[in-house]
């Protein structure tokens, strides 16, 4: 008789039944309040579910409602298209970061905006705010006609599954430079606001490693396009909050995000 090691089929299903009895699949269930409830999953968390990962009655996963809250739950019941959980008791989560940060993202093209999002969320931002710049090849209603606001908040859900997170970070409504610059200075009473900007674009702007930055309850970076400020958009940040950059190289647009946040939070000592 062969052991089931030797049949690859069989292998793979066993090493897969081996590793979801070790490692509880996460799911969104933004209904989880209490233990004893029995909630609903959205319906591509339940697709997900069922027709990914294959789980019916019994098994164990854990759920998170996207406020801070994640629990023990048990697959109470599954059809076609829905799947309901029995939620448990009480988990921790990954610990949410000390400073709230937003990330003020021009919006970039193609896809880089998705992985903007998704990394962001894993490196633990508290909200994204989208920015249409001047040199930002899309438009605001570009955007709502392509419904990416929508597609943004599905990445940070499943973002927030992938990091062990239990908070959703908020993907705020798009709006302009122009819109958003006048709301900067009244921020900056209560939070840090830096601007980040590629090298040589102003003699007012200081690398980053210059400024001592204590950690505040609340912090708003922004970062722009592939095409970079315009003179006007560096000398309205420069009337509105501190312009930074980090360093004397130039970085692209859809890697500065992670950059900047793994400099301040370093700094920060949340790492």
């Amino acid at each position: 008789m062969r052991s089931w090691l030797a049949l690859p089929g069989l292998a793979n299903a066993a090493a897969k039944h081996f590793y979801n009895s070790l490692v509880a699949s996460r799911f969104y269930a933004p209904d989880a309040r209490e233990e004893g409830e029995l909630v609903a999953l959205p319906t591509d968390e339940a697709q997900h579910l069922i027709r990914v990962l294959r789980l019916s009655t019994g098994a164990s996963v854990r759920v998170f409602n996207g406020r801070g809250d994640e629990f023990v739950a048990t697959v109470e019941k599954t059809t076609k298209d829905e799947a309901c959980v029995l939620v448990g008791t009480r988990r921790h989560a990954a610990r949410e970061a000390n400073v709230a940060v937003t990330l003020a993202q021009a919006v970039l093209k193609g896809d880089k905006m998705d992985d903007v999002v998704r990394d962001a969320v894993m490196m633990g931002v508290a909200a994204i705010q989208p920015v249409i710049t001047t040199r930002t090849e899309v438009s605001l209603a570009t955007l709502e006609r392509a419904r990416k606001r929508e597609r943004w908040e599905r990445i940070a859900i499943a973002s927030t599954k992938q990091c062990g997170r239990a908070v959703v970070p908020r993907i705020l409504e798009p709006v302009t430079f122009d819109a958003l610059a006048p709301t900067l200075a009244p921020l900056t009473l209560r939070a840090t606001v830096l601007m980040f900007a590629e090298p040589g674009v102003s003699r007012d702007v200081l690398p980053l490693g210059a400024l001592d930055l204590k950690p505040s309850p609340e912090a708003t970076i922004i970062i722009g396009p592939e095409g970079g400020w315009t003179p006007e958009e560096v000398q309205a940040g420069l009337q509105a909050c501190r312009v930074v950059t980090l360093g004397g190289r130039t970085l692209r647009a859809d890697v500065m995000a992670v950059v900047a946040l793994s400099a301040l939070f370093t700094t920060w000592k949340e790492f």
